[in-house]
C-alpha cells in the first residue's frame, strides 16, 4: 500500500469513527482513534479531515449557528508532550480544569433569557435541542442580569445515575449522547450540564443564519469569565491555577489519584492561560490551550515494599505495588531504577505514585503523588550478602566493590554462556558447580568432564555429554562476543563492535588501548572507555587463563568485504530468514548493523517501505534509502 492509498484509508477511518462517536456507538477507544489521527497527521499534515470536528447528524432538529466558536482541542498524552507545548506558549500562569467526558452544548441567552440550546455539530452549526436542555440539571432559564451571548458546557451523566438506570450503555458518555437528542425528550432529566466558557455578543437573534458580532470586552480575562459563570448560578468545573508547567504535571498526577472517586467521568485536564485571545479561539483547534489527557499507559498505585534485584555486582530496586490495570494488563511491579531516583522523588513505603508503561517490559515509577503520614523510609541494603563487603552507593548505581565476590564470578559465567548461546547449561547446574568451587572462572568450564556432570541429580550421561558438546561447539567467537562475555559493566556486543570497527580489532590492541584512545570512538565517551580499559585490566588473569586453555579461539578480523562502510537497520519481518540471520550476513560481509535510524545510516530494510512506522517516517525525513528484502539480498550477495 503506497502513502496516498494509506492516507485515503486513514481519512475514511477517521471520518467514520468521528461519526460513530457523535451519532452512534463508538467501536474503538479514544486512544485507538488518536493513533489513527496521529498517523494521518504524520503522513498528510494538511489533510482537510484533520481540521474537521465530528458533527451531529441527528435528523429532525432545527439547525442553528453558534454564537461562540465550538472547536476541538489539541492534545498531549504524556508529560513530555505537555511540557513541549508549554515551552512554546509560555503562559505566565496556567488555568487547569477537568476535561469532562460528555457532549458539548451551547446555551444561548438574549437579555438574560435562555433562547436556544445547541449541540456542537461541526463547530459552527449544530442541532437545537432546547426543550430537552430545559429539563437538564444545571441549565438556567433566566440569568440574574441581562446577558446576551453564549455559555458553553458539557452534558454529562453521573456515575450513580448510569449505575442505577442505564447500566446497559457502555459508559456515561454514550448514555448522555443518546438521551440528549431523543425526540420525545425522555431521560433528559437524568442529565446535567457543567459549564466552563462564555462569550458575549451584540445581538443573539442573528444566530440562526449570519455570523454574529462578539463583544470581546465583556470578559477581561478567563478568571473573570469563570467567576461570572459561578455568580450567575451555573455549575462550573473546578479550577486550579498553576504557576509553572511542572506544577500542572504534578496536579495531573493528583487528579489521576482522585479520579475514581469523582461523581462523573473525566478523561484529562484542559490547560490554558488567563488571557483571552479571540483570534486563537476562532480556530478549529486553538493553539493556546490543550487537552492534557490521561493515558491508558499510566495509572496511580501505592508502593507496598521494595525488592532489590541482584545482577552481578549491581543491586536494582523494584517497587512492589498494589495491583493496577495498565495498558491492558494488571501489573504490580515497577522499576525504581536507583537510589538517586528514590531520593529525588522522596519515595517511601506507602507512597502514592504514578506508574507508566510506555514500551517498557517492567513499568516505571514516573512521579510521586503524595506521601501519607504513615509512610516509611525505604530500606537500602548496606552489605553484600555473598561476601559481606560494604556496598558502594553512587546514586545511579548500588554495587559490591569486591572483585573477588562469588556473586560476580557466577554472573560472569552466566553472561559468557548467554553471549555464546550455549544451550542446556542451566542456571541450577551452573550454580551447583560454582558453589562447590569446581567452576569459578570461564576457563574452568572447559575443563569439565562428562562423568562430573552426570553425577548430578536428574542429569545422566546423555544430557551431560550434550551440554559439553554444545559448549565445545562454540570454539570460535568474534572479538566482540569474547569481550561482551567477560561481563564488564555496560559493555555488550554492540558496544564492543564499535571498538572493533574503529580499528581495535584484536584482543592485544584492546588491552593496550588507553582510555583516551577509546573515548574517541563514536558512541563511546569517557566513562565507557574507562570502564572497558579498567575491566580488561582487572580481568587480565582470567583472560590469560581462557586464551591459554585453547578451548576458545577469537576469530581474526575479516578482510574488507563488499559491505564495508555500509550500515543497515531492519524493521518488520523478513520472509526468507530471521532478522538475526540477516544481521549476521551483513557483518560477515564487512557491514554494520544499527538498531535505530540515524542520519548516517546507509539503508533501512523493510518489506513495507510505504508504511507509516516511526522508522520509515524518520528514514524519509533524513533521506535514508528504504529498501525491501529483495534489494537487500542483492546487495548482500554483491549482485548490484
Amino acid at each position: 500500500m503506497d502513502t496516498a492509498e494509506r492516507v485515503r484509508e486513514l481519512e475514511a477511518l477517521v471520518e467514520r469513527h468521528n461519526d460513530l462517536y457523535y451519532n452512534s456507538q463508538p467501536e474503538i477507544s479514544d486512544e485507538e482513534f488518536d493513533k489513527l489521527r496521529d498517523e494521518l497527521a504524520a503522513l498528510s499534515p494538511d489533510s482537510p479531515v484533520l481540521r474537521k470536528i465530528g458533527a451531529d447528524a441527528a435528523d429532525g432538529f432545527p439547525k442553528v449557528r453558534h454564537l461562540m466558536p465550538m472547536g476541538s482541542q489539541e492534545k498531549a498524552t504524556s508529560p513530555e508532550e505537555f511540557l513541549k507545548w508549554a515551552a512554546k506558549v509560555r503562559h505566565p500562569e496556567y488555568l487547569v480544569q477537568y476535561k469532562l467526558d460528555g457532549a458539548s452544548l451551547e446555551l444561548q441567552y438574549e437579555a438574560g433569557n435562555l433562547s436556544r440550546a445547541v449541540t456542537r455539530g461541526d463547530g459552527q452549526v449544530g442541532d437545537e435541542i432546547t426543550p430537552n436542555a430545559r429539563r437538564m440539571a444545571g441549565v438556567l432559564s433566566r440569568l440574574p442580569e441581562p446577558f446576551t451571548g453564549a455559555v458553553r458546557g458539557e452534558v454529562i451523566m453521573t456515575r450513580e445515575i448510569h449505575r442505577k438506570k442505564y447500566s446497559d450503555k457502555a459508559n456515561c458518555r454514550n448514555a448522555a449522547n443518546g438521551l440528549m437528542k431523543r425526540k420525545d425528550g425522555a431521560g433528559s432529566e437524568d442529565l446535567r450540564v457543567i459549564c466552563y466558557d462564555a462569550s458575549a455578543v451584540a445581538d443573539a437573534s442573528a444566530s440562526g443564519s449570519a455570523p454574529v458580532s462578539r463583544d470581546d470586552r465583556y470578559f477581561p480575562d478567563e478568571k473573570s469569565k469563570l467567576a461570572w459563570l459561578s455568580r450567575m448560578g451555573f455549575e462550573t468545573v473546578p479550577l486550579r491555577i498553576c504557576s509553572s508547567p511542572e506544577e500542572v504535571v504534578d496536579w495531573r498526577a493528583r487528579v489521576m489519584d482522585v479520579r475514581p472517586g469523582l461523581p462523573y467521568d473525566i478523561d484529562g485536564l484542559v490547560v490554558k492561560g488567563n488571557e483571552i485571545d479571540p483570534v486563537d479561539m476562532a480556530r478549529a483547534r486553538p493553539e493556546k490551550q490543550i487537552a492534557f489527557k490521561f493515558s491508558p499507559e499510566e495509572a496511580v498505585s501505592t508502593v507496598r515494599r521494595v525488592e532489590w534485584s541482584e545482577s552481578g555486582a549491581n543491586f536494582t530496586p523494584i517497587g512492589i505495588l498494589d495491583p493496577v490495570r495498565l495498558a491492558g494488563t494488571v501489573v504490580q511491579r515497577a522499576n525504581l531504577c536507583n537510589t538517586d531516583m528514590i531520593r529525588s522523588l522522596s519515595l517511601k513505603i506507602g507512597s502514592r505514585v504514578v506508574i507508566t508503561k510506555r514500551g517498557e517490559i517492567i513499568p516505571k515509577i514516573e512521579s510521586l503523588v503524595e506521601n501519607p503520614p504513615d509512610a516509611e523510609e525505604i530500606p537500602v541494603p548496606s552489605t553484600c550478602p555473598s561476601c559481606g563487603s560494604v556496598l558502594v552507593d553512587e546514586g545511579t548505581r548500588l554495587y559490591c566493590p569486591n572483585p573477588e565476590c562469588p556473586k560476580k564470578s557466577l554472573h560472569r559465567l552466566e553472561k559468557w554462556l548467554s553471549v555464546l548461546d550455549v544451550r542446556d547449561f542451566g542456571a541450577v547446574i551452573l550454580g551447583k558447580l560454582h558453589s562447590s568451587g569446581r567452576v569459578r572462572t570461564i576457563a574452568d568450564l572447559y575443563s569439565l568432564r562428562a562423568e562430573e556432570l552426570a553425577a548430578f541429580d536428574r542429569m545422566g550421561d546423555v544430557l551431560a555429554r550434550k551440554i559439553l558438546r554444545n559448549l565445545s561447539a562454540r570454539n570460535e567467537v568474534s572479538l566482540a562476543e569474547f569481550v561482551a562475555g567477560l561481563d564488564i559493566e555496560g559493555i555488550g556486543v554492540l558496544v564492543a563492535e564499535k571498538a572493533v570497527a574503529a580499528g581495535f580489532d584484536s584482543l592485544e590492541k584492546l588491552r593496550a588501548a588507553a582510555p583516551e584512545d577509546l573515548a574517541a570512538v563514536e558512541g563511546f565517551g569517557e566513562i565507557t572507555a574507562r570502564t572497558l580499559v579498567e575491566g580488561l585490566a582487572a580481568l587480565g588473569p582470567e583472560i590469560d587463563a581462557l586464551t591459554a586453555c585453547g578451548a576458545v579461539r577469537i576469530r581474526p578480523p575479516a578482510a574488507a568485504g563488499p559491505l564495508a562502510g555500509k550500515s543497515f537497520c531492519f524493521t518488520g519481518e523478513l520472509r526468507s530468514m530471521k532478522r538475526s540471520q540477516a544481521e549476521a550476513r551483513v557483518k560477515a560481509r564487512g557491514g554494520s548493523v544499527k538498531s535505530s535510524v540515524t542520519k548516517d545510516l546507509s539503508y533501512l530494510v523493510t518489506n513495507d517501505p510505504e508504511s507509516g512506522s516511526d522508522k520509515n517516517r524518520k528514514a524519509r525525513a533524513l533521506g535514508v534509502p528504504v529498501i525491501d528484502e529483495e534489494t537487500f539480498l542483492a546487495l548482500v550477495e554483491g549482485t548490484t
